[in-house]
């Protein structure tokens, strides 16, 4: 029997509410939230201290989606896990509190305000010093982009948080190879990124961001490292889960239509059978 087997159901769950949710609103981007699905499902269903009854406590864990513009990822995993109350229908409509890119002022589960590239990690630098000094327990975990990482603030965070020993923050970078205008290599080559978080004084793991196995160990490693943050280098696919989205660019930022959707619903409930 497959122990991963609620995760992958959980995931296919999410990947087909964030196709939903730009579907109906005629907008957003489903390239890189899909890319980032199971990593997402792995933190809120199993790795972080996040639960219906301490979501509005200080108490408890912390998420930044760095990769703000990935909102419905965030969304469909907060709603996946019982922790978000609001209609995912209204993703990107007048007065909805689902916003195209996540507002800690109106979501409940959304720790910080992000879509800005590059600050979201920053914030979740602040978060992890605060919780050092306030010699509390609790974990820090973000997601950024390879594409985000075109961003000289991402650097000065990691800089940061290297310098004051953050072992209590995990980052995972979302390594699709794509962004908007194509290759990461060819828009504004960021690599070697193994070697340059290294040298910035990370704790680097690579692993296939869609194994939830790798997933798994990456995190318990991350969790037994003392003395420096954890980077962990996620390779994944852009449009992970639809055929017609992997790996193309082009999916970056555009709305399925209703037949795309029927497609690729159809197509992941039949991955996952």
């Amino acid at each position: 029997m497959n122990k991963y087997k609620e995760l992958n159901c959980n995931s296919k769950n999410v990947r087909i509410n964030i196709l939903k949710m730009i579907n109906n609103a005629s907008s957003g981007h489903p390239g890189g939230s899909l890319s980032g699905a199971d990593i997402l499902v792995y933190l809120f269903g199993k790795e972080m201290n996040i639960t219906k009854g301490n979501v509005s406590t200080n108490k408890r864990d912390r998420f930044v989606l760095s990769k703000g513009h990935a909102s419905p990822l965030l969304y469909a995993t907060l709603h996946e896990f019982g922790l978000l109350n609001e209609d995912l229908t209204t993703f990107r409509q007048i007065n909805s509190k689902l916003q195209g890119h996540p507002n800690m002022n109106y979501v409940e589960g959304v720790d910080m305000s992000t879509g800005s590239l590059g600050q979201g990690i920053s914030c979740a630098v602040g978060m992890a010093m605060a919780n050092k000094v306030d010699k509390n327990s609790y974990r820090v975990y973000s997601l950024i982009g390879d594409g985000e990482s075109q961003e000289g603030q991402v650097w000065e965070a990691l800089m940061s948080a290297a310098h004051y020993k953050l072992d209590n923050l995990c980052v995972v970078l979302d390594y699709n190879g794509l962004q908007i205008d194509g290759n990461i290599t060819e828009v504004m080559n960021p690599e070697p990124f193994d070697l340059k978080f290294e040298a910035f004084g990370w704790n680097v793991i690579k692993i296939d961001g869609h194994d939830f196995e790798q997933i798994e160990n990456a995190f318990e490693t991350a969790k037994n490292t003392k003395g420096k943050p954890t980077m962990i280098m996620a390779k994944t696919f852009k449009g992970k889960g639809v055929s017609f989205m992997e790996n193309n660019y082009a999916w970056h930022g555009v709305a399925p239509s209703d037949k795309e959707l029927t497609l690729a619903i159809c197509e992941l409930e039949n991955n996952y059978e």
